[in-house]
């Protein structure tokens, strides 16, 4: 018996490293002499610089600028042979380094992702694969790109402050001054979301609340962006409010004009780094799964990719996870063969929460017991 366990993050209990040691555990249990393979994935936000990190990249940590000014330490990955790099823009950006208030959302900037990138583009990195999620801002990566040589400037030819809440200041946009390696490395940036920049569905209306943002606060932001697009879009021809560049305030879409840029489905880019297809090819059963396996979950997140991919090998999958709200027919239709919760063997969520990885343990146990 060869199991490939390929969870994704527990949120607020077990990391994807944690999650797959506790699933192996519960695994060994009843298959004693399984060959175990764990491999945590992620959707393309936060988990992806530890997904990666797991499979071999090496992690480095730079001091960078936080979203509100203070310095931070700040975790990125480079893997040694194909140069290939992994950003978080939650490890520089990310609304964790920042209190959720009204001033906080209107000041908030990336610009230490930007650092991030420029640290990974000094250590010889080809291709950067850039997970977003968890994110302070709202400046459409306009802070990003100033840490690598663009200007955003008013009419008197000043530097506009970094920030969303400045961006209906901006007269032109300079990109004289952008490090030419942008032009040359693949920038991959991973999204699990398809909002565009601006509008009712955009960054600032669907994401600036919980980052703080009032309702003058979201409106202000939503019109920088928008005549930050107008202006990007008369120097450039380029369109940047496009589906998933709203993603993390708008990230995406400044990067999609000035460097070699694209947007991806996050789970696709997570796979493709982890090797997922390659670990796929020598499993007989995989275990896959998360905090909480709701609705969100079968619109694309992590663990049912996992169970997509495995489905279409014949591969059996079982899953495990914090709690589960989704019926059993629906999990069956992407090959799903048993599903047990954390919740359903420690008898309450509360229970589940104060021990998470023996529960797991449990859960998975009880799951191989039942096929």
């Amino acid at each position: 018996m060869r199991i490939l366990i390929a969870p994704d993050k527990f949120k607020g209990t077990l990391t994807g490293v944690e999650a797959a040691a506790a699933m192996s555990e519960g695994a060994l249990r009843v298959y004693p002499d399984a060959v175990v393979t764990t491999l945590p994935v992620a959707d393309g936000g936060e988990g992806t610089l530890e997904a990666a990190v797991a499979a071999g990249f090496e992690e480095h940590l730079n001091p960078v600028v936080g979203p509100i000014i203070k310095p931070v330490g700040a975790a990125w990955a480079i893997h040694p042979d194909t140069h290939v790099a992994v950003i978080e823009t939650a490890q520089a950006s990310g609304y964790l380094l920042s209190e959720p208030t009204v001033e906080n959302a209107l000041r908030a900037h990336s610009y230490g992702s930007g650092q991030l990138i420029a640290a990974a583009l000094e250590a010889g990195a080809t291709e950067i694969i850039i997970g977003l999620g968890g994110s302070a801002m709202t400046d459409a990566g306009s802070g990003a790109l100033r840490a690598l040589g663009l200007k955003l400037l008013d009419a008197h030819g000043n530097l506009v402050p970094l920030g969303g809440g400045s961006l209906l200041d901006v007269a032109a946009v300079d990109a004289s001054g952008l490090d030419p390696r942008l032009a040359t490395a693949r920038i991959r940036m991973a999204v699990d979301v398809d909002n565009p920049l601006y509008g009712y569905n955009g960054a600032a209306h669907i994401f600036g609340p919980q980052k703080g943002a009032d309702d003058d606060a979201v409106e202000k932001l939503d019109a920088g962006l928008r005549h930050l697009a107008s202006l990007v879009r008369e120097s450039t021809g380029v369109d940047i409010d496009i589906p998933g560049a709203g993603a993390a305030g708008g990230f995406p879409s400044l990067f999609v004009a000035y460097a070699n840029a694209s947007i991806e489905r996050g789970f696709d880019l997570v796979a493709e780094l982890v090797g997922l297809d390659a670990a796929l090819a020598d499993a007989d059963l995989v275990i896959t799964g998360e905090g909480s396996m709701d609705a969100q979950s079968l619109s694309g997140k992590a663990p049912i990719g996992v169970a997509d991919a495995a489905h279409a090998r014949g591969i059996p999958v079982v899953v495990v996870a914090g709690r589960i709200a989704v019926a059993p027919q629906e999990l069956a239709a992407h090959g799903v063969v048993a599903a047990v919760s954390a919740t359903d063997v420690a008898g309450s969520p509360e229970a589940a929460l104060a021990d998470a990885a023996r529960h797991t343990t449990r859960a998975t146990s009880e799951a191989l017991n039942g096929i």
